[in-house]
């Protein structure tokens, strides 16, 4: 299985009732295919995880593995309160066939280093061999792991020998991992919504896990970076810039707000609590945005 390039994150899309919208997901993650996306990360954060019932993860995930069809693998979220529902998750997705598995540490009660460890041991064991990724978040979800605690992880378990690095500062968390880490680390991503991937690339990433309503211009970007063109990609990425920017402030209503804008989504309905709603000066600076970038669109 190939672990490098644009690995996207589809948002979960719900209706204006709040309910999951099914047929929105399938085409959030054809959208994904057919912007050229290496794989597919759901449900994690940006797919509002910690908002969606336990059935309705499973949902997500069979649905992602349906609509990837074997051509690009899923990595299904499996990240829970305890080692135990983590299993619950992980279990399910490789019985439907994920590719891959990615989780956080416990995210509501915060453990303790020897109880992450043994979360991550659970995992590996439900794995069955598949790749494991650590997901390095920062607070309020995410619980931040040294480089040291990372590579402990890595030596006492089988498959969990991969990392989706977000923990401020990204670039000098990725080399120190690489360095600590040597042959045992199979791959490492960037996230933060692409918005240091230049400087990641510089460093070694094998790709990046950013949210997808842009995932065709993403992966044109990954491309640039790939074919050494670094001029382009220089200029390609601060094009994208402002969105990335408006992003990182508004997260949820912004990759939905696209989503919708492109017409892949019906609603832009988000259920998470705490979200920032974009008000009409947003709309309009959002408005302008994907009029510049409207020539970068594939799909």
């Amino acid at each position: 299985m190939k672990l490098r390039g644009v690995f996207a994150i589809p948002p979960t899309p719900f209706k204006e009732d709040g309910q999951l919208d099914e047929q929105g997901l399938r085409n959030i993650v054809q959208f994904c295919l057919k912007s050229g996306a290496h794989g597919v990360v759901t449900p994690v954060n940006a797919s509002e995880f910690i908002a969606l019932t336990d059935e309705e993860r499973k949902r997500v995930v069979r649905i992602a593995v349906e609509e990837a069809g074997g051509i690009i693998p899923v990595v299904a979220g499996v990240a829970g309160t305890t080692a135990e529902h983590a299993a619950y998750h992980a279990r399910y997705a490789r019985e439907v066939g994920a590719d891959s598995f990615i989780a956080m540490p416990p995210y509501i009660k915060k453990a303790a280093p020897e109880e992450i460890i043994h979360y991550y041991q659970v995992i590996d064991k439900e794995a069955k061999g598949l790749p494991v990724w650590i997901q390095n978040n920062m607070p309020p979800v995410g619980t931040p792991l040294s480089a040291e605690l990372l590579v402990t992880i890595m030596d006492v378990t089988d498959t969990v020998n991969c990392i989706k690095e977000e923990c401020w500062p990204p670039g000098p968390n990725i080399t120190k991992i690489k360095e600590l880490a040597g042959h045992k680390l199979k791959a490492i991503q960037g996230g933060v919504a692409g918005r240091h991937l230049l400087d990641e690339y510089a460093r070694g990433v094998d790709g990046t896990m950013p949210a997808c309503e842009i995932c065709d211009v993403h992966v044109q970007l990954w491309d640039l970076l790939e074919s050494g063109d670094q001029r382009a990609a220089r200029d390609l990425f601060n094009r994208m810039l402002p969105l990335l920017n408006m992003e990182g402030m508004y997260g949820l209503a912004v990759y939905k707000g696209v989503l919708k804008r492109r017409g892949i989504i019906e609603s832009a309905y988000i259920r998470k609590a705490g979200h920032c709603a974009l008000d009409a000066y947003d709309h309009r600076e959002l408005d302008q945005i994907l009029e510049d970038l409207k020539p970068l669109f594939k799909v």
